[in-house]
């Protein structure tokens, strides 16, 4: 049996057991995707990252759920890439190359940074109704924001539905049916519905937010940095603001025990950055390719 080094990094958060738990495996070549599909698994993190080596980029990175893999995670990355400045291996800019294309990368003060892809963002009509009883909220706190902040699909590498709500207590009290937002995601093309308000928690931050993905098998994601990114650039197209700031802090996971804080930058392009903290470094033992059994911990 072949044996693999794995980490349990938490992402977005500078103390352990807070922020979003990301599994790394810094030396995951000669795995399969089905191998790596077994380790996602075995941990049960939302999401892990597999790290091999590349020509093009400092790392290829790949991600997978416990149920499937995924184009691009970004408290997966700012996972990976404070492991890989802790090992020595990433200091300054670098890259990696992911299924969503090479992102650049880098180092600044203990915080991960990484590019995100162009920004799209599509304005959409939300039926709020479905949406409330789906998410199960009041329609009238998705209404009330709504006229002036219109939901949208946007994405700088994975596409979320961004759903403003009036305010936090209408966030804390959300109680989504997983299988309706799955379809409400579908609908839209998106990976997963993302609600947020300005109403935070902390003076000092820009909006409080949920994300939810279970249609790629993440019921609800404690911090997610690929939907922040594709918040900022939303908040920029739709003129959220009279004077835009060109750095952001997002709350999210307080609601569920796992607060994190994400920046994210928006000027030439989309940037978001967190802090990372070790919470598990241990080893699993990896099957072979062509055995079904579940990975040993």
């Amino acid at each position: 049996m072949d044996t693999r080094r794995i980490l349990l990094i938490d992402a977005f958060t500078d103390e352990p057991l807070t922020g979003n738990p990301a599994g790394v495996v810094p030396d995951a070549a000669g795995l399969d995707a089905d191998q790596m599909g077994a380790i996602a698994r075995e941990i049960n993190a939302s999401e892990t990252a597999f790290l091999t080596g590349d020509d093009d980029a400092n790392r290829r990175i790949r991600y997978f759920t416990p149920t499937q893999e995924v184009d691009l995670c970004g408290y997966a990355t700012v996972a990976s890439l404070v492991h890989l400045y802790e090992a020595g291996a990433l200091d300054g800019e670098g890259s990696l190359r992911t299924n969503a294309g090479v992102l650049d990368v880098s180092i600044e003060e203990g915080v991960a940074w990484m590019a995100q892809n162009d920004p799209s963002v599509e304005t959409v009509d939300l039926d709020y109704d479905r949406a409330a009883e789906t998410l199960g909220i009041d329609p009238a706190a998705l209404r009330d924001v709504g006229a002036d902040l219109p939901a949208a699909v946007a994405s700088t590498g994975l596409p979320f539905l961004l759903v403003p709500v009036n305010f936090l207590e209408h966030i804390a009290g959300v109680d989504p049916d997983p299988d309706a937002v799955a379809d409400l995601a579908a609908a839209y093309g998106a990976t997963g519905v993302y609600l947020f308000t300005f109403d935070a928690l902390d003076a000092a931050s820009t909006l409080h937010a949920r994300m939810f993905a279970p249609g790629a098998g993440v019921p609800e994601d404690p911090v997610t940095g690929t939907a922040s990114g594709a918040c900022g650039a939303y908040l920029h197209a739709v003129d959220a603001f009279d004077d835009p700031p060109t750095e952001m802090r997002f709350e999210q996971g307080h609601l569920i025990d796992r607060p994190g804080l994400v920046r994210v930058r928006v000027d030439d392009g989309v940037r978001v950055g967190g802090r990372a903290v070790t919470a598990l470094d241990g080893t699993l033992v990896v099957p072979p390719s062509d055995d079904d059994d579940i990975v040993e911990a």
